[in-house]
């Protein structure tokens, strides 16, 4: 192990997760013969296959699944000491690592710049992906802090809420119902439904009210981005259920339908492993987003929706 490179278990630690080196490659930002050059190197160093192939799936061998728990530790302990590094420099230096939801990248991006402004030695990574990706990120101990819109049940983690995230009905500004009040839900199901993808929570989220009620709506496109989603919608290919924030800062060609039971109330919640301290970065970071996201609720679309609905 003499020979083995902090690269080459970072390469492997991201195929055993996987169980795949393509992912483990897009996730490393390397090519795919990058990655089999590296566990291959790895492998001799050990002197044990880490790897065996059955069918097309990547399982690991009894020296693989030791080789990735010693990973995981190597990495912690490295992690820790970066913290502590952090913490002598203060916040003159350091990193901070945050994994939003998608439909937070509307708003996360325009909270970050004044934190950086006013810790310009701070350098963040910022991951964006669905729940399923924030959960599994989780699980690694990935990053210090998580935006989601759903508390994960089956982890032990601490969480906050910080900001409403109500779901709302979109439509085509031009569309038969625009304008109207109060529309059965019922109603929805003759009309062609754009979803977000499954492993989507607000997917999840839309489907337990529909679920709730008895109704089956038609989903004639299913889409993993709410950009594309409202293109769709904007083009007349169906009405979709999305996040008021996916709103701003365009609302031009869309309308929200005024629909019982919408919108449905959801939260944005900062979350973390319960049992992880959290570096003088992140706890700065999160004491600031819980200040910053009283001011990004008084901007929201959905904000101004409401009042439209009250005056008119």
């Amino acid at each position: 192990m003499n020979q083995a490179t902090l690269h080459q278990l970072k390469v492997f630690e991201a195929a055993a997760r996987h169980g795949s080196f393509t992912r483990a490659a897009e996730e490393l930002f390397l090519t795919q013969p990058t990655v089999s050059m590296q566990i291959k190197q790895l492998t001799k160093s050990v002197g044990l296959p880490l790897f065996e192939q059955v069918g097309k799936r990547l399982y690991l061998t009894e020296a693989g699944r030791e080789l990735y728990a010693t990973c995981r530790q190597i990495f912690d302990t490295i992690a820790q000491f970066e913290m502590k590094v952090a913490d002598l420099k203060g916040l003159k230096q350091g990193q901070l690592r945050l994994a939003v939801i998608t439909t937070a990248k509307y708003f996360i991006p325009r909270l970050l710049g004044p934190f950086c402004q006013l810790y310009p030695g701070i350098e963040i990574s910022l991951q964006v992906t669905n729940h399923e990706g924030i959960l599994e990120r989780m699980t690694n101990n990935m990053d210090d802090l998580y935006i989601m819109s759903q508390v994960p049940e089956h982890l032990d983690v601490n969480y906050q809420q910080f900001l409403e995230n109500p779901l709302v009905v979109l439509a085509p500004i031009n569309h038969i119902l625009a304008g109207e009040k109060n529309i059965p839900l019922q109603r929805l199901a003759e009309e062609p439904f754009i979803m977000r993808e499954p492993g989507s929570g607000t997917r999840r989220a839309v489907q337990s009210l529909f679920d709730q009620h008895g109704i089956k709506v038609k989903v004639k496109l299913e889409l993993g981005s709410n950009e594309a989603i409202k293109q769709a919608i904007a083009g007349g290919l169906g009405i979709s259920v999305l996040s008021c924030h996916t709103l701003l800062p365009d609302t031009g060609d869309l309308t929200i339908l005024d629909v019982e039971h919408f919108p449905i109330k959801r939260d944005w919640y900062m979350v973390y492993p319960a049992g992880k301290q959290l570096s003088i970065v992140a706890r700065t970071y999160f004491e600031y987003l819980m200040d910053a996201a009283k001011q990004i609720a008084k901007q929201t679309a959905y904000a101004n929706w409401e009042n439209h609905q009250h005056n008119s």
